[in-house]
């Protein structure tokens, strides 16, 4: 089949043919009919098999009829990260150039006032990261009433990176007649609800088991201690016939590291993280797909959708955390038919990530030795299962004390006896002291007008005020017989009223008595000249 099979126009076919492609791949041999058609799509493909192409052939087709309004874009794309929005723009501009489609990049760390001129212009195509759609409509620069299609790209990834709020919100703001094409490379659970509360009976589309690298990829793994792991990676690089690589990182701290050390020992490399300002990046990719570098240090922000010709190895210096993400990893080589090499790092803490790798896999992956360089095993636990990092009990966990009948007992709901409860305080109060010769002295007994919160010690009770007495309720007159009884006891406190005691010489002003011994110094005065 071809692509002149699919019901695309001729001004498409002709961008196809200048792009160098001739026959579609299972994805888009399936999913472009249905979305020439109207239907909602959730398609689900591994990596690399061009589910990019899938949305935006169509898309150009159905928006070559209509005109876009300032502010009204007619379909909305939204993409996890900067790099995949950037990417799916190129599509579009490669693929539309015959047709007068207008088209708008809405991606963090650029201009807003750039991107708010062109959606005065109106666009028929906006391509859109969910934060700085959201920052957009909040200032009241984008209407969201007029899309017709939309499209969420990658939606596993962005329940990885915590976007599914956002596309909520963003999904809430739209027109509920509107067509909707989903796609993701894994069908998890909560990507099937969603996909259930956006969608509108919707043709399901997978063309190959969730979760599978491609067949084209040669998979190796070796086990090494974590010191040996840098010049593990330097032997690597020098004995592999290495075009272009990408070496991934787990942490963006150990990217800049890692990168220190490659660029060392000569080799030319450059680093690609999140923290990394959106200039940054994009010089970065530039110079990578270009060829002036040959090895690109990445966090997982370079795992997912992009698509860089002819890169022929992939290392993961760090055995991913996630499953999944070791397929996305490797997907960056061996696209589109192509062959391709990956090398995984593991150390001896590693043993259940690659386990739960091997078992996603259905099989094992390739192990191997590194000349000059020392092999170990994966760590096992005290029950002779694989240990991973972060996982399981540690043997001093799984050796602490067992813990009191009282604690153990609530912790499991039951309630205790009261001899588990009397016990430890029994325990605790100290056995009492005899005072035979000790003189015992009363305290002070409070005014019998003041409340017994208020403090009777002179001392004590001057930094701790109470409120004004204008601010206080007026309190209620007394009986005749305690006014009188108050009238012959001997009060030798003064009565306080306001802020400060109504003695007969004045309250002190500013320091009081006090004189600060640096207010007492002489000040030379400067001559006159």
């Amino acid at each position: 089949m071809t692509f002149a099979d699919l019901g695309l126009g001729d001004g498409v076919l002709r961008a196809v043919a200048d792009a160098g492609y001739t026959q579609p791949t299972p994805i888009q041999e399936q999913a472009i009919p249905v979305v020439l058609m109207g239907r909602d799509v959730l398609g689900c493909a591994q990596t690399g098999t061009g589910k990019t192409a899938g949305f935006t052939l169509p898309m150009i087709e159905i928006l070559a009829a209509g005109r876009a309004r300032a502010r009204m874009p007619r379909s909305l794309i939204i993409e996890p990260t900067r790099e995949l929005a950037a990417q799916v723009a190129e599509n579009f501009n490669v693929y539309g150039k015959y047709h007068k489609l207008s088209m708008a990049l809405l991606i963090g760390g650029e201009s807003f006032t750039e991107q708010q001129r062109l959606l005065e212009r109106g666009v028929d195509v906006l391509i859109a990261t969910p934060g700085r759609l959201l920052d957009l409509f909040e200032r009241g620069k984008i209407i969201l009433t007029d899309v017709r299609v939309l499209v969420i790209d990658e939606a596993d990834r962005m329940l990885d990176m915590g976007f599914i709020p956002d596309v909520e919100r963003i999904v809430s703001l739209l027109p509920p007649l509107r067509q909707t094409l989903f796609f993701s490379a894994t069908m998890a659970p909560e990507i099937r609800r969603l996909a259930d509360a956006f969608l509108s009976n919707p043709k399901e589309i997978s063309v190959a088991p969730p979760a599978s690298p491609a067949l084209t990829v040669e998979q190796h793994l070796t086990i090494v201690h974590d010191e040996d792991k840098r010049e593990a990676l330097r032997e690597l690089l020098r004995a592999e016939d290495v075009r272009n690589a990408i070496i991934f990182c787990n942490r963006k701290r150990d990217v800049d590291i890692l990168l220190k050390s490659l660029v060392k020992y000569g080799f030319d490399a450059v680093a690609l993280h999140g923290d990394m300002p959106q200039h940054k990046r994009t010089e970065t990719l530039d110079r990578y797909r270009t060829g002036q570098v040959r090895l690109l240090v990445a966090s997982d922000v370079a795992a997912r959708g992009l698509d860089i010709d002819h890169v022929s190895h992939v290392f993961n210096f760090d055995v991913p955390i996630h499953a999944e993400d070791y397929v996305h990893r490797i997907g960056r080589t061996g696209r589109a038919g192509r062959s391709g090499k990956s090398f995984t790092l593991a150390s001896p803490d590693d043993g259940r990530f690659v386990e739960a790798i091997e078992k996603m896999l259905g099989r094992a992956i390739t192990r191997f030795v590194i000349p000059d360089i020392e092999p170990t095993e994966f760590a096992a636990d005290e029950d002779g299962g694989r240990r991973g990092r972060g996982r399981g009990r540690s043997p001093a966990r799984g050796a602490s004390s067992p813990k009191p009948a009282a604690e153990r007992s609530r912790s499991r709901g039951r309630k205790p006896a009261q001899s588990e409860i009397e016990a430890p305080l029994q325990a605790s109060v100290p056995a009492p002291v005899r005072v035979d010769a000790v003189e015992i002295v009363p305290s002070p007994t409070p005014p019998a007008h003041a409340p017994a919160s208020v403090e009777v010690d002179e001392q004590r009770d001057a930094p701790r005020r109470r409120r004004p007495a204008a601010a206080r309720p007026t309190p209620a007159p007394a009986p005749a017989e305690r006014v009188e009884a108050a009238n012959g006891r001997d009060d030798r406190r003064p009565r306080r009223s306001g802020r400060h005691e109504q003695d007969d010489e004045p309250a002190p002003l500013g320091l009081g008595d006090h004189v600060p011994a640096f207010l007492l110094r002489p000040v030379p005065i400067a001559r006159a000249r």
